[in-house]
């Protein structure tokens, strides 16, 4: 019996994957709902690349079930609901955008208009240049096209924004926005931290083959008690390390970001060692900080 797709396009059942006899998902669960950005973070070597592999059927489990669309990620009903966005792909140089999205889209039984595509992907402007004359920022802007040419209920996004100005970055956010919005469930893999706070519906953290958390973004970031002080200071961050409840200290640019579960105290601290400190701001715990936390937690449990 099927499981009925509207209450997940895609799904992990107790997976196990290993490579050469090294494990990376152990009993791993996991689930995609439709309309939902779901951003899967962890670690280089974490398994993200897996999963991603598993659920868009280029790699098969060892143990468990996987499902799109309650069908075998293999079959190619499955398949033509998916459009994949990956990290980097060749465009042939001798298409214009708009004859490359024409191509790519015929391919798919529900196929949309390429001038639908080519607005939505906000590419109008360049439908008719040759890939060849595109900027990297513009590829990307292609490949995204590529991916949601076939109207797909499943899109999967590595690093979508890689090579992106700011203002770039966030014209990408709303285009991603926007087709979650209209049903489309979405796998995001990043390593920008704030693109999965500005993006992500819901985050997923994965070490050590295993799921670390899941939930929204500012339920991973509670999951970091206290709040991080930023200081401007010539005195080296050795000098910062043993102060009360401090969890960690690191340079940031021209900044020192020191995060502390009392930053009152900490402060204070921190002006009987260096007291011409001109400028501080403290702020909340960021989702970098919460991934780094929950991460370094979970292997210290597996090492006691």
């Amino acid at each position: 019996m099927q499981t009925d797709p509207s209450l997940h396009v895609a799904k992990l059942e107790c997976v196990s994957k290993s490579y050469g006899g090294l494990r990376v998902l152990e009993d791993f669960s996991f689930e995609l709902r439709p309309g939902c950005v779901t951003a899967l973070l962890g670690p280089n070597g974490a398994g993200k690349s897996t999963v991603a592999g598993l659920l868009t059927g280029r790699l098969s489990a060892d143990v468990g079930k996987v499902s799109l669309f309650g069908l075998d990620p293999r079959d190619r009903r499955a398949r033509a609901r998916m459009g994949i966005m990956l990290q980097s792909a060749g465009l042939p140089e001798t298409l214009t955008v708009m004859e490359l999205i024409g191509l790519h889209a015929s391919h798919y039984a529900r196929r949309m208009a390429t001038e639908r595509v080519i607005e939505q992907a906000a590419l109008v402007d360049l439908a008719d240049r040759r890939c060849s004359k595109l900027s990297g920022g513009e590829q990307r802007r292609v490949q995204f096209a590529l991916a949601i040419s076939g109207a797909p209920d499943l899109l999967v996004l590595d690093e979508p924004t890689t090579g992106f100005d700011s203002e770039a970055r966030r014209a990408m956010w709303q285009l991603v926005r926007a087709k979650a919005e209209a049903g489309t469930a979405v796998l995001l893999a990043t390593h920008h931290m704030d693109e999965a706070d500005a993006l992500a519906d819901r985050i997923v953290v994965i070490a050590n083959g295993g799921v670390v958390a899941d939930g929204l973004p500012s339920q991973i970031k509670s999951q970091v008690a206290g709040s991080v002080l930023r200081l401007r200071t010539r005195l080296p961050a050795a000098r910062f390390r043993n102060l009360p409840d401090i969890v960690k200290v690191e340079e940031r640019g021209a900044d020192l970001a020191i995060l502390t579960s009392s930053p009152r105290p900490t402060l204070e601290a921190v002006f009987q060692i260096d007291p011409d400190l001109q400028h501080f701001e403290v702020v909340g715990a960021s989702l970098e900080d919460a991934l780094e936390n929950l991460i370094m937690s979970q292997s210290e449990k597996e090492a006691a």
